[in-house]
């Protein structure tokens, strides 16, 4: 399913980033650690015919994945940003290539191409989602649920997210809290959409301990194993009737193709910023709906600009199960766009204006800066 009509090339005159502290409504818990404030880089790309937004979706340490806020600010500055300011005239397709000398770095290229590829399609009246081939005008949104006190917490958790109207709750797991949280919720709610997210907390020998999991009718169970077991995570299917799902693994459209070789997978979670880019996103999704191997849009805490992006993602047509396309008050009381996502129906809108589709927030922009840095021909 490729592109319809590439976007239109533009005259690039600079790159703005900024760092921002955006304050989350409570604690984030994962197996990683804990996040009570989200630390994001933003990309404005400087053009002759406007701007265009991106976000770099690091973290402030290296906990995650290797990459984070200042190892991503420092790479994009010296490198990244003068690359394609020393191109000029560019379009969005241009980018990866023009990047692919400078090895790693995901994110901080993801969000970079997505500010060059707003900033065109924004100048010549398109929306991300028709430029992508987006096919509905709402995605189904679920949500990721931290790790909370205990099993009655997060009981408690799941049942107010429940009643906003999400249609897919995750939990994140880790040894220890895995066994006896997912009997709580299933126990509590019944029937529901379930998955459970293990952030490659475990190794094989934990195979008996993830089989337990079984018992639940879960949808699937996300990265149990670490990023670059693909030969493990092809074991652990085998032993187990719950679905695998990759994410940490799934860092590029080859890696894609080699999981999905080598049987260690059966359902795909994409996240733009972790392959570098949504040109790269779209590549991943295409090739799994020519397999018929389901995937679904996953989120790194997106401010409103990553997260208008990511519902234009995940309407495409191979995201057939609910993503983490939140509402912007899931994780924010304050936003840094004007519009920020709600959940309407267990469902979030697709933004139709042009480019990603929302615009910027300049009061709350400025006040959550923390450093800033132009750069320009």
């Amino acid at each position: 399913m490729p592109i319809a009509r590439p976007a239109a090339s533009v005259a690039l005159e600079g790159f703005e980033l900024r760092v921002l502290h955006l304050p989350l409504v409570s604690p984030f818990t994962t197996s990683f650690g804990t996040e009570t404030v989200r630390e994001v880089i933003i990309v404005r790309a400087l053009t002759a015919d406007g701007d265009g937004w991106g976000e770099i979706v690091t973290q402030d340490a290296p906990l995650y994945s290797s990459e984070y806020t200042q190892g991503a600010w420092d790479v994009t500055l010296r490198f990244l940003a003068p690359a394609l300011l020393d191109r000029g005239r560019l379009a969005p397709e241009d980018v990866a290539g023009l990047l692919e000398p400078f090895k790693g770095h995901r994110m901080a290229k993801a969000g970079v191409e997505l500010a060059v590829l707003d900033a065109a399609l924004r100048a010549e009246g398109r929306s991300l989602g028709e430029y992508a081939g987006a096919v509905r005008e709402r995605v189904p949104s679920g949500v990721s649920v931290g790790i909370q006190r205990d099993p009655a917490a997060l009981v408690e958790a799941v049942r107010g997210y429940l009643d906003e109207g999400y249609v897919r709750i995750k939990i994140k797991i880790k040894p220890g809290r895995d066994i006896d949280d997912t009997a709580a919720v299933r126990e509590a709610f019944g029937a529901i959409p379930l998955q459970v997210d293990a952030n490659s907390a475990y190794t094989l020998e934990d195979a008996e301990t993830l089989a337990e999991l079984d018992r639940f009718d879960l949808l699937l169970i996300e990265q149990p194993l670490q990023e670059d077991d693909l030969v493990d995570h092809a074991t652990l299917a085998r032993r187990l009737r719950t679905p695998v799902c990759l994410d940490e693994s799934i860092v590029s459209d080859k890696a894609a193709a080699d999981a999905l070789a080598l049987g260690s997978t059966s359902i795909i979670n994409i996240k733009a910023g972790r392959v570098g880019g949504y040109l790269e996103a779209m590549r991943i999704h295409d090739r799994c709906l020519a397999a018929g191997v389901p995937v679904w849009c996953g989120g790194m805490v997106e401010t409103g600009i990553g997260r208008a992006a990511n519902a234009a993602l995940a309407a495409l047509p191979g995201f057939t199960l609910p993503g983490d396309v939140s509402a912007s008050s899931r994780f924010y009381e304050r936003d840094i766009v004007t519009e920020p996502a709600v959940l309407e129906d267990g469902h979030v809108r697709v933004p139709l204006g042009h480019g990603i589709g929302v615009d910027i927030d300049p009061v709350a922009l400025e006040d959550f800066t923390v450093a800033r840095e132009t750069l320009t021909r």
